[in-house]
């Protein structure tokens, strides 16, 4: 079994684990009412996207994402979180130095022998949910449900979700499609880019990811029999039945959306062992991208 297997499996505990932190780091996590800016880099960017549009929904404050790179310059936080599982990115490191003073900064991270643990005014180290893979998949759920408990949005039925996601066989003839699009709306748009994300990276699939209402707007016309077209949550009226008119497959999200994603993960490391690819190895990828500074 791949480390990437063993890795998505442990979910539901990490995740127990993750919403017993949050209790404990309240004080390093944005308080209500502060302007907010939050983080990260690839898998780390979509599920900053997702916690943003949580915490707004909550009616907690204004709250940003961006890549750590695209930072605007000129904006003013009240705190920016930062998610970096390595706690070695160039940028994520680069960025919490240039704020520092300005705005409060909070790390999340799985690495407390790393340069952001002393870059960050506040960190909260999630060991328990550390990987081998480089490919991402418990550290980046495990924090957005660090940050979901924080605002009274994590319930034991997503865990509970997430073990049926496990336990339960992918649709049928799923992987065997030669492309897919995940759909998501509000907070989960952020999940169904991270799914896209997972399978490109470990399958080396055609993938792409949209706001559910924006997939009527040109992309539903890439479909084709063989899509696969992936909703998180629930879908706007009439567009599974518009999505199987072009003889694509309908997923539909039925259980908690974080769980869904688990299903995607499990579906991109079954569609990279159909290809003979190693999900543990990706392509041109590695654990952490650390810039050369000269």
């Amino acid at each position: 079994m791949s480390h990437v297997e063993n890795e998505l499996s442990s979910q539901p505990e990490c995740w127990k684990r993750a919403a017993e932190l949050a209790v404990h780091h309240k004080d390093a996590l944005p308080a209500p009412g502060e302007r907010v800016a939050i983080v990260g880099c690839g898998t780390s960017l979509f599920m900053a996207q997702a916690a943003a549009a949580l915490r707004e929904g909550a009616g907690q404050g204004e709250t940003d994402a961006f890549a750590a790179s695209e930072y605007p310059a000129g904006r003013s936080y009240d705190r920016v979180v930062a998610l970096t599982r390595s706690g070695t990115t160039t940028e994520v490191l680069e960025l919490l130095a240039r704020v520092r003073g300005g705005a409060r900064t909070t790390a999340i991270t799985a690495d407390p022998e790393t340069p952001v643990m002393r870059a960050a005014d506040d960190v909260v180290v999630m060991e328990f949910a550390d990987e081998e893979s480089v490919v991402q998949t418990r550290f980046a759920t495990t924090a957005l449900t660090l940050l979901r408990a924080h605002l009274g949005r994590h319930t034991e039925q997503a865990v509970a979700d997430a073990r049926t996601a496990l336990a339960e066989p992918l649709p049928e003839g799923l992987v065997g499609r030669d492309q897919f699009t995940f759909l998501g709306r509000g907070w989960t748009v952020g999940l169904a880019q991270e799914a896209a994300l997972k399978m490109r990276e470990a399958s080396l699939s055609w993938t792409e990811a949209y706001p559910a209402m924006e997939y009527r707007h040109g992309p539903i016309s890439i479909s084709t029999d063989n899509t696969a077209t992936w909703m998180f949550g629930e879908a706007p009226d009439g567009l599974a039945e518009q999505v199987r008119a072009t003889g694509a497959q309908w997923v539909a999200g039925r259980l908690d959306p974080l769980a869904e994603l688990v299903r995607a993960q499990r579906l991109a490391v079954a569609v990279a062992a159909a290809r003979g690819l190693d999900p543990d190895r990706p392509r041109h990828l590695t654990r952490s991208v650390i810039l050369d500074g000269s």
